[in-house]
């Protein structure tokens, strides 16, 4: 294993409070990002121009999707919403069905554009450790199919670059897990460990993936992306000059820069968490971003 300092850059002083889920378009040449909450938002940046978009959100929101012709599926706390950022419209696709306490949460596309969403349980606290009512879901037209039970908080979404491995995680175990994925049918099997975030290393978030089958996560708190083979073996870590990294996806025109969303929750002792965007050039290429199956 290596461990490495970055060429990470602020690309873009965001202000986020709890930035997350980074999406590069292929076909705008942008960069889209939430700030989940305080206050609840959906953004773009073109890296190119420098122009930045920002659209209010009524709730908190979990995650975005990519849809065709600029369009996106966004995940609020209460349901999934078809959003389009030329008018400004949201309409409502699919209720959660979850408690009022339970949001919402971190998303991702499979090769195939299936839609997989996990939950936050708001009672989960350092006290009241118990708190296990979110879920992880697939998107099955407009309804949501139950995958995995028993989830305080869902983070480290990804799928790998053939399509047949879905990691997740439940945050406070500090241990992402893997999932067979059979692209044809979007049944997922063989939920097994696939690796742990060891105590004092910060804690698990964001997650994306490259051409060559690294994964790769987000250590929030620790100031560190860490890259693993398929098998789990750590095959790197990059210090970033930011100790509060939350997610990360690879874009530009050859997918060769990683963006790097974070917040400024206080996770860790460090002035630079500023909500900002990071951008750095690993060496690696990601898959282009997939669009949601309509």
């Amino acid at each position: 294993m290596t461990t490495v300092a970055s060429d990470a850059e602020c690309v873009l002083e965001a202000g986020n409070h709890l930035g997350e889920t980074p999406l590069w378009s292929v076909a705008e040449r942008a960069l889209y990002f939430i700030n989940c909450e305080n206050p609840p938002q959906v953004h773009r940046f073109n890296p190119d121009t420098g122009a930045h978009d920002t659209w209010a959100m009524p709730q908190r929101v979990g995650g975005i999707a990519l849809r065709a012709n600029g369009k996106l599926l966004v995940v609020l706390a209460d349901g999934l919403y078809d959003f389009d950022p030329a008018a400004g419209d949201l309409a409502l696709r699919c209720a959660s069905p979850l408690p009022a306490h339970v949001s919402l949460h971190e998303c991702t596309c499979d090769r195939q554009g299936r839609l997989w969403v996990g939950a936050y349980d708001h009672n989960f606290t350092p006290t009241t450790r118990d708190a296990r009512d979110g879920a992880y879901f697939r998107l099955d037209g407009d309804c949501l199919t139950r995958v995995v039970d028993g989830i305080s908080v869902a983070n480290a979404l990804a799928v790998s670059a053939d399509g047949r491995t879905l990691y997740l995680a439940d945050a406070p175990t500090r241990m992402v897990q893997q999932l067979d994925l059979d692209p044809a049918t979007g049944a997922a099997s063989k939920r097994r460990d696939f690796t742990r975030l060891p105590d004092g290393e910060g804690f698990v978030d964001g997650a994306c993936v490259d051409t060559q089958g690294g994964y790769w996560l987000a250590a929030v708190g620790a100031g560190t992306l860490r890259r693993y083979l398929p098998d789990g073996t750590l095959e790197r870590t990059l210090n970033l000059p930011v100790c509060n990294p939350t997610n990360a996806t690879f874009g530009g025109p050859q997918l060769d820069t990683l963006y790097v969303t974070t917040t400024r929750l206080p996770l860790g002792a460090d002035p630079a968490a500023n909500g900002g965007i990071y951008a750095l050039r690993p060496g690696f290429a990601g898959v282009p971003e997939p669009l949601l199956a309509e």
